[in-house]
């Protein structure tokens, strides 16, 4: 418990506080409802709103052989929580000595270091050992340790729950739309433009091939109308393939962006993409020719999509 000891000491908070707890990997709309619910609760109350968020996933600790894709990195996820007009932001480490914490021992630190007083969370959330701090042990606790607790209902969007589960489902699926629509905000990726095989500049389609963080949640394979955030050149429209180039014999799994209307050197620069539309699928194609005339399509179809987005904003 030293790790997270000394993590929480270096938080301290002027007067009591009200929180939540999780990973809140995403920042996706059923956790933007669930710190509105902080918000509101901590100013009805008098008190500062906060957010511990755990640095790593619990199920990267519990259960390494299964590693779990995420929906953003750890500094986005920051960045997207301090966005929601909260008062702190608690970086708090997931380690075997934290997860042998019994519920009572949590809320206590959390008392101790944080001046809880009150905690919002959602049906199903659980803490502590074995996950037995459920809702309605928690509320049991702090009738006796004197901190409230409030249980507030999912958001469903028709009758699915909007989760991070349910995110890296429709993202699988290639459901950008329906992804950026939980999410409240488009789905992206950003990393650094690498070096690739130099196959698009040769049919044409000078790409971006950019390397993201391996344990990113990636779309499914096949090709997207993309926003282009290049750092230092502003903003591109791009038709995006993600795949494994099954023209060309399948090889290892790429992100490859074409920005349409770029001139210029790519290599080594920070890119981010934004993804707003899925055009098809990836496809074989039997000649190079028909592949090529289906990208000058795709590129076509993105722009229009594109300047769509844009006449609407």
């Amino acid at each position: 418990m030293t790790q997270a000891y000394q993590e929480l000491s270096q938080a301290t908070p002027p007067s009591d506080t009200v929180l939540t707890i999780g990973v809140f990997d995403g920042v996706h709309r059923g956790h933007q409802h669930l710190i509105q619910q902080v918000r509101r609760e901590a100013l009805a109350r008098g008190r500062l709103a906060g957010v511990v968020t755990f640095r790593n996933h619990p199920l990267a600790v519990l259960r390494p052989e299964a590693p779990l894709l995420l929906l953003t990195t750890f500094e986005e996820r920051l960045r997207l929580l301090e966005a929601q007009e909260i008062d702190l932001v608690v970086p708090l480490t997931f380690d075997l000595e934290l997860s042998r914490l019994r519920a009572r021992q949590f809320c206590a630190l959390l008392q101790e270091k944080l001046r809880m007083r009150g905690l919002v969370v959602g049906p199903t959330f659980a803490m502590g050992f074995q996950r037995e701090g459920t809702p309605e042990v928690l509320q049991t606790l702090g009738q006796e340790m004197g901190f409230t607790v409030r249980v507030v209902d999912v958001l469903l969007e028709g009758e699915e729950r909007v989760s991070s589960t349910a995110l890296r489902r429709v993202l699988g699926e290639g459901n950008v739309t329906t992804a950026s629509r939980y999410l409240g905000h488009p789905f992206a990726l950003e990393g650094i433009v690498a070096r690739g095989e130099g196959r698009g500049r040769d049919l044409g389609f000078p790409t971006a091939n950019l390397e993201v963080a391996p344990d990113l949640a990636v779309p499914g394979d096949g090709i997207y109308a993309t926003w282009a955030y290049l750092e230092g050149d502003g903003r591109w429209k791009a038709a995006t393939s993600i795949g494994v180039r099954p023209t060309f014999g399948e090889g290892r799994r790429t992100i490859e962006a074409f920005l349409i209307g770029f001139q210029g050197d790519l290599y080594g620069r920070r890119l981010r993409l934004e993804f707003t539309h899925r055009l098809r699928d990836e496809l074989h194609f039997d000649s190079v020719e028909a592949l090529v005339r289906q990208m000058h399509e795709d590129v076509r179809h993105a722009e229009r999509l594109l300047d769509g987005a844009e006449a609407a904003d």
